[in-house]
């Protein structure tokens, strides 16, 4: 199964299990009293728009290299997770709002069975992030990781909502807005995530150099390929699910053109096959002298010694 297949595979049950506890949370907030409970059906909804938004955009980003696109259409991706934060920050402020007016609201406490039900509801969800932020990882996908973010953002406002609805159980009447300080906190906490969730997709779009061990791991093939004697510059950026680097290789000068274009290649074929999330990988070979004694061990000594040179 490919890294495009797993993914989509985990967005289609992030669909399914944000649709269902949406229902099972909207009827148990009305019947229960429970505007923390609502609130959660809010975000569950939400969430199932977003999933569908993620679904669209791996399959567009999955795309292959064209005319317009010869680096692929990776880029959507993390374009995408900016749509999905947006998301985030909606609900997050619509709970809020809410939030503050029913606090000034009386109204009844929430029924006793509210409770079960949202200890039902965080164990499912914080299950349901484990299963998605593993397949993020495997996949590399900036928008899949949102989409899990979801799922844990859901189980600490659910986890807020326990919280709340049992001051307000135990402690009684004139504790009946325990319930919806509780959803506010979890809005302030939903913002926070959305920053979490933001911040490395907006690296990525900026091709923000943030791959030091994909950098090591780079050098230290390079050095096990027969002709290469070391490495300079190194670079490394992502889109969507796929890596692109940027190498200058050192060989001897005294090689012809076309063996060093062959240690090129030959390099190229070893990162390729140790790394088969790389997808393009542009090799410059440049003749050996003294100051190549000593490689650079990271991006920055490499650039310090560009400067020097």
């Amino acid at each position: 199964m490919t890294r495009e297949q797993v993914a989509v595979k985990a967005i289609y049950f992030s669909m399914l299990s944000n649709a269902a506890l949406a229902v099972i949370k909207g009827v148990t907030g009305i019947f229960g009293n429970s505007y923390a409970l609502i609130a959660d059906a809010m975000e569950s909804t939400t969430d199932v728009f977003s999933s569908l938004l993620v679904l669209l955009g791996l399959k567009y980003a999955s795309r292959p290299a064209d005319k317009n696109h010869p680096y692929g259409h990776g880029k959507a991706e993390p374009l995408l997770t900016f749509v999905i934060v947006g998301f985030l920050v909606v609900s997050a402020t619509i709970i809020a709002y809410e939030s503050i007016k029913n606090i000034g609201t009386p109204h009844a406490l929430p029924k006793p069975y509210t409770l079960i039900v949202l200890g039902l509801i965080i164990l499912w969800k914080e299950l349901s992030y484990r299963k998605v932020i593993r397949k993020s990882r495997e996949t590399g996908s900036s928008s899949l990781r949102a989409d899990a973010w979801h799922h844990r953002s859901d189980a600490i406002t659910s986890v807020a909502a326990f919280i709340g609805i049992a001051i307000a159980l135990f402690l009684g009447k004139g504790y009946e807005a325990a319930d919806d300080w509780a959803a506010l906190f979890a809005s302030g906490f939903i913002v926070y995530n959305s920053y979490l969730i933001f911040r490395p997709a907006l690296g990525e779009v900026m091709d923000e150099q943030r791959y030091e061990d994909r950098i090591k791991r780079v050098r230290e093939i390079a050095r096990q390929v027969d002709g290469i004697i070391t490495t300079e510059k190194c670079y490394v950026r992502k889109t969507g699910m796929k890596y692109h680097i940027d190498l200058h290789a050192i060989v001897d000068a005294e090689i012809t053109v076309r063996e060093g274009h062959k240690l090129a290649h030959d390099l190229k074929d070893a990162l390729q096959e140790e790394m088969p999330d790389t997808e393009h990988i542009l090799i410059h070979v440049e003749p050996y002298e003294e100051r190549d004694r000593e490689e650079p061990t990271s991006l920055s000594a490499a650039q310090n010694k560009n400067r020097k040179a």
